[in-house]
């Protein structure tokens, strides 16, 4: 997660801070203009037979998770359609509900009575509060909570029949991912649309990029390294009153079972962009390199804070990945594609991509914008909702999946410190986190040790 979804309010003017082939239906298919704002976006297929009616009036919206990146996704989708009003709120916590609730009446200003009726006895608090927030009569519902109640919410929420906006990643575990798979056929079925938040995706100058990619700028692409090399995100010391759950769930980012750690929770949008650059492939199989060489204290929980993954492909070549959270580093967020007439640097927070030859000479050269970089989290909901409008919805969840799971994946390796298959990962039973949840015991806080710890 990079420091702007971290506050979750970028661009908003807010004072403060393996197993469904269907996959390829769900990929980026090539540049499209976008309706509004100019902003170029990849075109996303919805399943073949999928188109519905037009909707017509207003669209009531549900926010399950109300942190930073909830704010924000509210005043996006609120942004995105003239007639989407906000009418339920649900979140574990009641003071993350409650300043969540302002900041989304701010953003909104002088539409805000309008666009934003969520009376009291539609704010939900407490692990149930999602069901609540779904059976409240809501049409789209934006799931931004921790990432480990992400597949139970997400099934909630299809099998209700609502559009979802799901933010990146579906899931900390196996477990988690099979259940999403099976919750993007049920929205398949119900003809629901279903954005992730992989939001790179609908960056107008990264589509321009990885579309010379694919047409053959450098030719035939043979390896590829992704970073994602940033500070310590956020700690927050224990307060008197908090049981051992609520203290790790307040510093969610730091204990694998809520986060999936920083690899699957951050650095999934540089291994989403490796996946792009290979054309959608999945590696057969992964090795990785782990540790926790800066963290200490409470507050850093179990998770690693430096992760090395090689994945393995199916014609012999590899791809890399390196993600690391440790203060006082050069920090590294680009995608280095090596082709076989040349190289190109995939830079999106400049933003700058540039492709070369082997002796130099630039062969293409592509600029996008800083508006693009921040308007990317707005033209996810402009198509999303555009879709749903339309009776066309979007449906990217199985492409979702594959990034996932391929973080998933390096994470078990480098936990383990073992060679993982795609499948061997995909069918692990080793589900993370509590079997029941109550504000009381929490899971028991194990540093991983390669070589010794047993992850399915």
């Amino acid at each position: 997660m990079s420091r702007s979804e971290r506050s979750g309010v970028q661009n908003l003017g807010l004072s403060r801070r393996g197993v469904i082939k269907s996959v390829a239906a769900a990929v980026v298919v090539g540049p499209v203009v976008a309706a509004t704002g100019g902003v170029r976006a990849p075109a996303v297929r919805a399943a073949p037979g999928s188109v519905a009616p037009r909707v017509t009036g207003p669209l009531r919206v549900g926010l399950i998770g109300c942190g930073g990146r909830g704010t924000g996704a509210a005043v996006q989708a609120l942004r995105a359609d003239a007639g989407a009003v906000l009418v339920a709120m649900g979140d574990a916590f009641g003071d993350r509900l409650k300043s969540s609730h302002a900041a989304i009446v701010e953003a909104m200003g002088d539409d805000a009575e309008k666009r934003v009726q969520v009376p009291e006895e539609k704010r939900f608090v407490g692990f149930d509060a999602y069901q609540k927030v779904i059976d409240a009569g809501v049409d789209v519902v934006l799931l931004t909570s921790y990432p480990h109640f992400r597949p139970a919410h997400l099934r909630g929420a299809v099998e209700a029949g609502k559009h979802v906006f799901a933010e990146k990643p579906l899931a900390v575990d196996a477990p988690g991912v099979r259940s999403v798979i099976e919750s993007c056929a049920i929205a398949e079925k119900k003809n629901l649309a279903l954005v992730v938040g992989f939001c790179w995706r609908y960056n107008g100058g990264m589509v321009d990029a990885f579309k010379a990619l694919h047409e053959g700028v450098i030719g035939d692409v043979v390896s590829v390294h992704t970073t994602y090399h940033t500070s310590t995100l956020s700690k927050r010391p224990r307060k008197e009153g908090w049981s051992d759950l609520e203290f790790q769930m307040r510093n969610w980012w730091h204990f694998c079972w809520v986060s999936g750690d920083h690899i699957v929770e951050q650095a999934c949008h540089s291994i989403d962009r490796l996946k792009w650059a290979t054309r959608e492939r999945r590696p057969v199989q992964c090795t990785a390199l782990g540790g926790r060489a800066a963290r200490s204290g409470p507050e850093h929980g179990d998770v690693f804070d430096h992760f090395t993954v090689i994945y393995d492909y199916d014609d012999g070549t590899r791809a890399f990945h390196t993600c690391r959270q440790i203060d006082g580093c050069p920090s590294d967020n680009m995608d280095y594609v090596y082709g076989s007439k040349g190289s190109m640097v995939i830079d999106g927070w400049k933003p700058r991509y540039e492709a070369k030859d082997r002796a130099g000479k630039v062969l293409w050269s592509g600029q996008g914008s800083a508006a693009e970089v921040g308007g990317m989290y707005q033209e996810e909901h402009n198509r999303l909702f555009r879709s749903i409008r339309e009776g066309v919805p979007i449906r990217d969840g199985l492409s979702g999946v594959d990034s996932t799971l391929m973080a998933v994946m390096g994470r078990m390796a480098a936990y383990t410190g073992q060679t993982i298959g795609w499948d061997q990962a995909l069918n692990s039973t080793q589900r993370l986190g509590p079997e029941t949840y109550a504000w009381g015991p929490a899971p028991e806080v194990v540093v991983p040790i390669p070589g010794k710890t047993k992850f399915f």
